[in-house]
Protein backbone atom coordinates (compact mmCIF):
# COMPACT_ATOMS: atom_id res chain seq x y z
CA UNK A 1 0.00 0.00 0.00
CA UNK A 2 1.53 3.45 -1.07
CA UNK A 3 1.43 6.34 0.84
CA UNK A 4 -1.66 7.94 -1.02
CA UNK A 5 -3.63 5.33 0.21
CA UNK A 6 -2.46 5.14 3.62
CA UNK A 7 -3.45 8.98 3.72
CA UNK A 8 -7.03 8.03 2.40
CA UNK A 9 -7.11 5.43 5.27
CA UNK A 10 -6.54 7.98 8.24
CA UNK A 11 -9.66 9.55 9.68
CA UNK A 12 -8.11 10.31 12.92
CA UNK A 13 -6.36 13.93 14.00
CA UNK A 14 -5.27 14.83 17.09
CA UNK A 15 -6.88 18.07 18.94
CA UNK A 16 -7.34 19.10 22.79
CA UNK A 17 -9.79 17.52 24.98
CA UNK A 18 -12.41 19.29 27.25
CA UNK A 19 -10.32 18.30 30.54
CA UNK A 20 -10.42 20.77 34.00
CA UNK A 21 -7.82 20.63 36.66
CA UNK A 22 -7.74 18.22 38.81
CA UNK A 23 -6.82 20.33 42.13
CA UNK A 24 -10.10 22.34 41.39
CA UNK A 25 -11.77 19.41 40.84
CA UNK A 26 -10.82 17.90 44.30
CA UNK A 27 -12.02 20.90 46.20
CA UNK A 28 -15.06 20.21 45.18
CA UNK A 29 -15.55 16.75 45.90
CA UNK A 30 -14.36 17.79 49.19
CA UNK A 31 -17.10 20.18 49.48
CA UNK A 32 -19.35 17.33 48.56
CA UNK A 33 -18.03 15.36 51.04
CA UNK A 34 -18.07 17.24 53.95
CA UNK A 35 -22.11 18.28 52.81
CA UNK A 36 -22.90 15.09 52.59
CA UNK A 37 -21.39 14.23 56.40
CA UNK A 38 -22.95 17.28 57.76
CA UNK A 39 -26.36 15.89 56.27
CA UNK A 40 -25.95 12.35 57.40
CA UNK A 41 -24.79 13.51 61.17
CA UNK A 42 -27.68 15.91 61.19
CA UNK A 43 -30.14 13.26 60.05
CA UNK A 44 -29.01 10.87 62.70
CA UNK A 45 -28.87 13.07 65.35
CA UNK A 46 -32.41 14.46 64.56
CA UNK A 47 -31.48 17.98 64.00
CA UNK A 48 -32.49 18.35 60.52
CA UNK A 49 -35.41 18.00 58.46
CA UNK A 50 -36.24 14.19 56.76
CA UNK A 51 -36.10 16.65 53.29
CA UNK A 52 -32.52 16.96 53.54
CA UNK A 53 -32.18 13.72 52.54
CA UNK A 54 -32.04 14.12 48.74
CA UNK A 55 -29.32 16.58 49.11
CA UNK A 56 -26.99 14.25 51.45
CA UNK A 57 -28.27 11.56 48.72
CA UNK A 58 -27.56 14.03 46.07
CA UNK A 59 -23.51 15.13 47.60
CA UNK A 60 -22.90 11.61 48.15
CA UNK A 61 -23.49 10.15 44.66
CA UNK A 62 -21.34 13.79 43.55
CA UNK A 63 -18.43 12.47 45.52
CA UNK A 64 -18.73 9.32 43.96
CA UNK A 65 -18.73 10.62 40.54
CA UNK A 66 -16.49 13.48 41.06
CA UNK A 67 -13.66 10.95 42.60
CA UNK A 68 -14.08 8.95 39.44
CA UNK A 69 -12.66 11.49 36.97
CA UNK A 70 -9.59 11.75 38.79
CA UNK A 71 -6.40 10.51 36.89
CA UNK A 72 -2.47 11.74 36.81
CA UNK A 73 -0.58 12.95 33.94
CA UNK A 74 3.21 12.67 33.92
CA UNK A 75 5.91 14.53 31.81
CA UNK A 76 5.49 13.53 28.40
CA UNK A 77 2.23 12.02 28.67
CA UNK A 78 -0.61 12.15 27.01
CA UNK A 79 -4.22 10.56 27.58
CA UNK A 80 -6.78 10.31 24.64
CA UNK A 81 -10.60 10.90 26.40
CA UNK A 82 -12.97 8.48 24.81
CA UNK A 83 -16.57 9.11 24.86
CA UNK A 84 -18.35 5.37 24.23
CA UNK A 85 -15.51 4.62 21.69
CA UNK A 86 -15.77 7.87 19.96
CA UNK A 87 -12.49 10.11 20.41
CA UNK A 88 -13.09 13.34 21.59
CA UNK A 89 -9.52 14.70 22.45
CA UNK A 90 -5.56 14.40 23.89
CA UNK A 91 -5.14 15.76 26.98
CA UNK A 92 -1.36 16.95 27.30
CA UNK A 93 -1.44 19.03 30.53
CA UNK A 94 0.79 16.87 33.27
CA UNK A 95 -0.23 16.86 36.60
CA UNK A 96 -3.42 15.82 38.85
CA UNK A 97 -6.16 16.13 35.92
CA UNK A 98 -10.21 15.68 35.65
CA UNK A 99 -12.29 14.60 33.31
CA UNK A 100 -16.32 13.52 33.32
CA UNK A 101 -16.40 9.82 34.58
CA UNK A 102 -18.20 8.67 31.84
CA UNK A 103 -15.32 9.18 30.01
CA UNK A 104 -12.54 7.09 29.50
CA UNK A 105 -8.88 7.27 29.14
CA UNK A 106 -6.15 5.79 27.56
CA UNK A 107 -2.81 6.53 28.26
CA UNK A 108 -0.18 7.29 26.08
CA UNK A 109 3.96 7.73 26.10
CA UNK A 110 4.99 10.82 23.79
CA UNK A 111 8.77 10.32 25.25
CA UNK A 112 11.67 9.45 22.73
CA UNK A 113 11.63 5.90 22.49
CA UNK A 114 15.32 4.44 20.82
CA UNK A 115 15.63 0.73 18.26
CA UNK A 116 18.55 -0.93 17.13
CA UNK A 117 17.57 -3.24 14.38
CA UNK A 118 19.15 -6.23 13.70
CA UNK A 119 21.71 -6.68 11.22
CA UNK A 120 19.57 -7.29 7.96
CA UNK A 121 21.25 -8.91 4.89
CA UNK A 122 20.93 -6.67 1.64
CA UNK A 123 21.70 -6.21 -1.68
CA UNK A 124 23.40 -2.80 -2.56
CA UNK A 125 23.33 -1.20 -5.66
CA UNK A 126 25.70 -3.13 -7.33
CA UNK A 127 24.12 -6.58 -6.26
CA UNK A 128 26.65 -7.63 -3.78
CA UNK A 129 25.32 -8.80 -0.36
CA UNK A 130 26.05 -6.56 2.45
CA UNK A 131 25.06 -6.68 6.65
CA UNK A 132 23.06 -3.62 7.94
CA UNK A 133 21.72 -2.23 10.52
CA UNK A 134 20.34 1.14 11.95
CA UNK A 135 19.67 2.81 15.23
CA UNK A 136 16.55 5.18 15.35
CA UNK A 137 15.00 7.64 18.05
CA UNK A 138 11.59 7.77 16.96
CA UNK A 139 8.28 9.72 19.48
CA UNK A 140 4.67 9.69 19.47
CA UNK A 141 3.66 13.16 17.71
CA UNK A 142 0.21 12.32 17.02
CA UNK A 143 -1.38 10.84 19.76
CA UNK A 144 -4.99 9.92 17.59
CA UNK A 145 -3.08 8.16 14.98
CA UNK A 146 -0.73 6.21 16.57
CA UNK A 147 -3.88 5.03 19.13
CA UNK A 148 -6.41 4.74 16.15
CA UNK A 149 -4.93 4.46 12.88
CA UNK A 150 -2.65 1.59 13.84
CA UNK A 151 -3.16 -1.82 15.43
CA UNK A 152 0.03 -1.45 17.34
CA UNK A 153 2.58 1.29 16.85
CA UNK A 154 5.32 0.03 18.33
CA UNK A 155 5.76 -3.35 16.08
CA UNK A 156 4.85 -1.16 12.96
CA UNK A 157 7.68 0.86 14.06
CA UNK A 158 9.88 -2.10 13.97
CA UNK A 159 8.42 -3.14 10.60
CA UNK A 160 9.17 -0.11 9.08
CA UNK A 161 12.58 0.69 10.29
CA UNK A 162 13.50 -3.26 8.46
CA UNK A 163 11.83 -1.68 5.65
CA UNK A 164 13.37 1.31 5.12
CA UNK A 165 17.22 0.38 6.15
CA UNK A 166 16.52 -2.23 3.56
CA UNK A 167 15.31 0.35 1.06
CA UNK A 168 18.10 2.37 1.82
CA UNK A 169 21.01 -0.08 1.63
CA UNK A 170 20.11 -1.65 -1.90
CA UNK A 171 19.72 2.22 -3.27
CA UNK A 172 23.51 3.12 -2.73
CA UNK A 173 26.25 0.75 -3.12
CA UNK A 174 28.79 -0.32 -0.28
CA UNK A 175 31.89 1.26 -1.87
CA UNK A 176 33.10 3.78 -4.18
CA UNK A 177 34.09 2.60 -7.96
CA UNK A 178 33.30 6.53 -9.05
CA UNK A 179 34.96 9.33 -7.09
CA UNK A 180 31.62 11.26 -7.23
CA UNK A 181 29.14 8.12 -6.45
CA UNK A 182 27.68 8.10 -2.79
CA UNK A 183 28.10 5.18 -1.28
CA UNK A 184 27.13 3.59 2.15
CA UNK A 185 30.72 3.53 3.30
CA UNK A 186 32.48 6.81 2.52
CA UNK A 187 28.85 9.14 2.29
CA UNK A 188 27.52 8.65 6.21
CA UNK A 189 25.87 12.21 6.65
CA UNK A 190 23.74 11.92 3.26
CA UNK A 191 23.01 8.23 3.64
CA UNK A 192 21.48 9.28 7.48
CA UNK A 193 19.98 11.83 5.84
CA UNK A 194 18.06 9.62 3.52
CA UNK A 195 17.45 7.11 5.96
CA UNK A 196 15.57 9.63 8.21
CA UNK A 197 13.76 10.97 5.26
CA UNK A 198 12.40 7.62 4.07
CA UNK A 199 11.36 6.74 7.63
CA UNK A 200 9.36 9.66 8.63
CA UNK A 201 7.39 9.18 5.49
CA UNK A 202 6.74 5.79 6.56
CA UNK A 203 5.89 6.96 10.12
CA UNK A 204 4.31 9.47 9.72
CA UNK A 205 1.19 7.49 8.91
CA UNK A 206 0.96 6.57 12.02
CA UNK A 207 1.09 10.22 13.96
CA UNK A 208 5.26 9.40 14.46
CA UNK A 209 8.08 11.71 13.87
CA UNK A 210 12.07 10.53 13.52
CA UNK A 211 14.26 12.77 16.14
CA UNK A 212 17.35 10.95 14.75
CA UNK A 213 18.92 7.84 13.01
CA UNK A 214 21.99 6.05 11.61
CA UNK A 215 23.75 3.43 10.78
CA UNK A 216 25.33 1.63 13.46
CA UNK A 217 26.81 -1.77 11.19
CA UNK A 218 27.80 -1.88 8.16
CA UNK A 219 29.74 -5.00 6.61
CA UNK A 220 30.34 -7.28 3.35
CA UNK A 221 28.58 -10.20 3.99
CA UNK A 222 30.73 -13.29 5.25
CA UNK A 223 30.28 -14.91 2.07
CA UNK A 224 31.49 -12.71 0.28
CA UNK A 225 33.73 -10.69 3.07
CA UNK A 226 37.47 -12.20 1.91
CA UNK A 227 37.15 -11.76 -1.56
CA UNK A 228 36.26 -7.77 -1.17
CA UNK A 229 38.77 -7.57 1.76
CA UNK A 230 41.36 -8.84 -1.06
CA UNK A 231 40.05 -6.30 -3.73
CA UNK A 232 40.38 -3.28 -0.96
CA UNK A 233 43.82 -4.81 0.19
CA UNK A 234 45.07 -4.45 -3.90
CA UNK A 235 43.34 -1.11 -4.11
CA UNK A 236 45.71 0.68 -0.85
CA UNK A 237 48.58 -1.13 -2.32
CA UNK A 238 47.90 0.12 -6.01
CA UNK A 239 47.37 3.69 -4.11
CA UNK A 240 50.50 3.02 -2.56
CA UNK A 241 52.50 2.23 -5.25
CA UNK A 242 50.80 5.37 -7.57
CA UNK A 243 52.12 7.68 -4.64
CA UNK A 244 55.26 6.23 -4.06
CA UNK A 245 56.34 6.12 -7.94
CA UNK A 246 55.05 9.91 -8.34
CA UNK A 247 57.29 10.65 -4.99
CA UNK A 248 60.15 8.93 -6.48
CA UNK A 249 59.88 10.74 -10.32
CA UNK A 250 59.28 13.85 -8.44
CA UNK A 251 63.13 13.10 -6.54
CA UNK A 252 65.00 12.04 -9.18
CA UNK A 253 63.84 15.16 -11.32
CA UNK A 254 65.27 16.76 -8.43
CA UNK A 255 68.18 15.21 -8.31
CA UNK A 256 69.34 15.43 -12.13
CA UNK A 257 68.37 19.13 -12.13
CA UNK A 258 70.48 19.71 -9.28
CA UNK A 259 73.11 17.86 -10.42
CA UNK A 260 73.44 19.67 -13.69
CA UNK A 261 72.86 23.13 -12.47
CA UNK A 262 75.82 22.49 -10.05
CA UNK A 263 77.91 20.96 -12.47
CA UNK A 264 78.82 18.42 -10.43
CA UNK A 265 78.84 15.93 -13.04
CA UNK A 266 78.10 15.35 -16.92
CA UNK A 267 76.12 12.51 -17.80
CA UNK A 268 75.49 11.90 -21.35
CA UNK A 269 72.00 10.30 -22.51
CA UNK A 270 73.25 6.72 -21.89
CA UNK A 271 74.91 7.42 -18.38
CA UNK A 272 71.57 9.43 -17.15
CA UNK A 273 69.12 6.33 -17.73
CA UNK A 274 71.02 4.32 -15.73
CA UNK A 275 70.94 6.92 -13.23
CA UNK A 276 67.57 7.21 -13.54
CA UNK A 277 66.92 2.96 -13.39
CA UNK A 278 69.01 3.09 -9.90
CA UNK A 279 67.37 5.65 -8.55
CA UNK A 280 64.41 4.42 -9.03
CA UNK A 281 65.06 1.10 -8.22
CA UNK A 282 66.48 2.45 -4.72
CA UNK A 283 62.94 4.36 -4.35
CA UNK A 284 60.70 2.36 -5.13
CA UNK A 285 62.22 -0.74 -3.89
CA UNK A 286 60.21 -2.90 -0.98
CA UNK A 287 63.66 -4.30 0.59
CA UNK A 288 66.81 -2.15 1.61
CA UNK A 289 69.19 -1.69 -1.49
CA UNK A 290 73.21 -2.96 -1.48
CA UNK A 291 75.34 -0.02 -2.95
CA UNK A 292 77.81 -1.33 -5.17
CA UNK A 293 81.08 0.69 -5.42
CA UNK A 294 82.35 1.59 -8.85
CA UNK A 295 86.59 1.66 -8.40
CA UNK A 296 86.84 2.90 -12.25
CA UNK A 297 85.31 5.50 -14.29
CA UNK A 298 81.48 5.54 -15.01
CA UNK A 299 81.89 3.48 -18.54
CA UNK A 300 83.28 0.53 -16.37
Amino acid sequence: MDESSFAELQASRERPAATASGWFMLLVALVLLGIAIVTIVGLIANEGPLSMLPVAILAMLGFVLSISGFYILQPNQAAAILLFGAYRGTDRATGLRWVWPWMSRRLISVRANNVVSEALKVNDRRGNPIEIAAQVVWRVSDTAQALFDIDDYRDFVIVQIEAAVRTIGSAYAYDDMGPEEITLRGHHEEVNAALKTELKARLAVAGLTVDECGLTHLAYAPEIAGAMLRRQQAEAVVAARQTLVSGAVSMVELALEQLSTRGVVELDDERRAAMVSNLMVVLCGERDTQPIVNAGTLYQ
